[in-house]
């Protein structure tokens, strides 16, 4: 087949997407203070980014090296199953976080941590059979005509997960606006008990918005084109149809870490511990002090 400079783009993403995943599950598996819900379902969301990167590479590799159906029916399984785990496991941060506010008493107890496993088992499971779909028999391969955009996928099961991402995304709003108000309530409530100018309830008042503008407008720049191309998008539209899809749902998992991963004051402390060590010839890493935050 001639290279498409698209497939370059995507092997090229899904390799960066893998390397900085890597890192992050690297990171929570072998440090032991990260066993907490939080950084459990961290951790799910960079091994789904991880996979979706994997994902990538095998597609382009096979494609190009061994072309082959019964192939490309496991590569695209396993995207299936790796970007549905993705959107999934930013819909259990989201949940998780809500909840760490609205039940704050109760949030650090044996409840929580069975609730992140439920979480995880549902996740993992419903992607997984997302992905074993095609594989067994939901493909278009016999009949052309049904496919979708994204082919071997047709257009039937590609708009059913299109209408569960939306449903995803409208549950995430709500649920951030949730937050938001939550998040400003009781920073009024500090500021008032500890006589603070009305300035300090703006400033975290902006941050809150600041910070649910940047992950619900990364969400939705990255997911809503692929729901888009997959509701309107068939067998005939042109093949730009799939990768103004496929990309930003790609650069979805290449911006994951970088807000939910390497944001984290705690992973950020063991990335910084482990830079030093390995930089012994450099000059010795100083402690950051509040201001450098």
């Amino acid at each position: 087949l001639a290279l498409n400079p698209w497939d370059v783009v995507l092997c090229i993403s899904g390799t960066v997407i893998s390397c900085e995943n890597a890192i992050v599950v690297v990171v929570i598996i072998y440090t032991p203070a990260f066993r907490a819900p939080t950084f459990l379902l961290i951790g799910s969301l960079a091994a789904a980014d991880l996979l979706a990167g994997l994902g990538l590479i095998l597609h382009f590799a096979f494609v190009y090296l061994a072309p082959s159906e019964a192939v490309s029916l496991l590569t695209v399984g396993l995207l299936v199953t790796s970007f549905t785990a993705s959107v999934s496991s930013l819909l259990t941060i989201t949940i998780d976080r809500y909840l760490s506010l609205y039940s704050a008493l109760t949030y650090y107890s044996e409840r929580t941590v069975t609730r992140t496993h439920i979480m995880l088992v549902l996740t993992w499971g419903a992607s997984i059979c997302y992905g074993l779909l095609p594989v067994l028999g939901w493909n278009c391969l016999q009949e052309p005509s049904a496919c979708s955009v994204v082919r071997p996928l047709t257009r039937s099961h590609l708009a059913l997960l299109s209408v569960s991402l939306l449903a995803a995304f409208a549950v995430m709003l709500q649920l951030y606006v949730q937050i938001c108000r939550l998040v400003c309530r009781h920073a009024q409530q500090i500021a008032v008990q500890r006589h603070f100018l009305a300035s300090s309830h703006d400033v975290t008042s902006r941050k809150g918005m600041a910070t649910l503008a940047v992950i619900l407008g990364t969400f939705a720049s990255c997911w809503l084109p692929l729901a888009v191309c997959a509701l309107l998008g068939d067998a005939r539209s042109p093949p730009l149809y799939t990768y103004a899809a496929l990309l930003p749902a790609a650069h979805g998992s290449l911006l994951n870490p970088l807000i939910y991963a390497f944001r984290n004051p705690d992973i950020q402390k063991v990335l910084w511990a482990v830079c030093c060590g390995c930089c012994s010839s450099a000059p010795p890493c100083r402690s950051r002090s509040p201001s450098d935050v």
